[in-house]
């Protein structure tokens, strides 16, 4: 039984056992996208863990009791399912499974006790149909097989947030039918991250790629809690034909004095500085056009820039999914909702009038 896998081992056809975004990954580095080295703990940890911690049935029933009008009764639930994954023992060969995981990975990075990102990885996410992303739980900068342990069983818990709960519910996602993986993954020691788009989001142009990032880990970024530089390239010929760059006032930083990830003020002279120079710009681009091209759809790409490598072998992606706004929007012509080839059609078929 695999409780854990690399992700140079899995692809696209992993999911259920991996999870969206780590399929995902394994996908990239088949197709040779720059990604992080890491391992995915499988869904059969997970579910193994539930059925030999003895709990399966308890998360069920708190489930078939709930009333999702009821706010006070959804979060009441989460909370209490929560606590049972959390405060369950996890049996020592899913245990040893993860700790031999993470000493191959810090053997393979010539380290002691690398750090890593604990990323949620369910196998209802990242699909072109529905949009998952951010229900579960990511933890950064997680350093020894201790807190490797304790983050990925917070991250079983996670699959039982108010939030996930009541989205699957709406969404007619069945909770037995969902099941998550965890991703354990090596920390890029970001100078800069933030996402691209494959697509213009705001109107759909399917000729730009959007690139938006800030100083230091992408959390910022994701989560907006910081104004982002901007820059819209044409996929073509490769022109930035916007550059917007903002104040960004915080960055997201590990804090080694804290031994945690913390806000940090950026300073005064590096706020309206641009956190990109144009070869990044252009290289991010071609990554991400290669991307869109081996999924065959737009995707939403999350990017780090490892300020302790040299241009381009600093540049790594970190996760891509499938975009969920565009996408899915009916596909209309755009004049006189006519399409092209019937407009064509109509310039054929037109009489022309021959003077004598």
């Amino acid at each position: 039984m695999d409780y854990t896998i690399n992700f140079k081992d899995v692809d696209k056809t992993s999911l259920s056992l991996v999870g969206g975004k780590n399929a995902s990954l394994g996908e990239m580095i088949k197709a040779g996208i720059a990604v992080p080295p890491g391992f995915a703990v499988t869904t059969e940890s997970y579910l193994n863990f539930i059925d030999q911690a003895g709990i399966k049935d308890d998360i069920f029933k708190i489930l078939s009791d709930l009333n999702l009008e009821d706010t006070i009764s959804l979060d009441s639930a989460s909370a209490e399912i929560q606590k049972l994954i959390n405060e369950a023992a996890i049996a020592g060969n899913i245990e040893d499974a993860i700790i031999e995981g993470y000493s191959s990975l810090c053997d393979k990075c010539g380290e002691e006790r690398i750090p890593v990102a604990i990323r949620s990885s369910a196998t209802a996410e990242d699909l072109p149909t529905a949009s998952f992303a951010g229900q579960q739980d990511t933890y950064l900068w997680v350093e020894g097989e201790d807190q490797v342990i304790k983050n990925v069983q917070r991250c079983w818990a996670s699959l039982f947030t108010p939030r996930a709960i009541s989205y699957r519910i709406k969404n007619n996602f069945p909770h037995e039918k969902v099941l998550i993986s965890v991703g354990v993954q090596k920390m890029v020691n970001s100078r800069t991250a933030g996402v691209i788009f494959t697509l213009n989001p705001t109107n759909g142009d399917l000729s730009k790629v959007v690139i938006e990032g800030s100083w230091g880990l992408g959390e910022t970024v994701v989560s907006g809690s910081v104004n982002p530089d901007k820059f819209v390239v044409d996929k073509v010929v490769m022109e930035i034909n916007e550059r917007t760059i903002s104040t960004k006032h915080i960055e997201c930083v590990y804090d080694s004095d804290k031994e945690e990830v913390v806000h940090a003020d950026v300073e005064p002279d590096m706020q309206c500085k641009c956190c990109l120079d144009d070869q990044e710009i252009k290289e991010l681009v071609r990554i991400a056009k290669i991307i869109e091209e081996h999924y065959g759809c737009p995707q939403d790409i999350e990017w780090a820039i490892d300020k302790g490598l040299a241009f381009p072998e600093n540049i790594f992606i970190v996760q891509s999914r499938p975009e969920t706004v565009w996408s899915q929007r009916k596909k209309e012509p755009v004049i006189g909702k006519k399409s092209g080839y019937e407009l064509l059609m109509e310039r054929a078929m037109k009489r022309i009038k021959i003077s004598c």
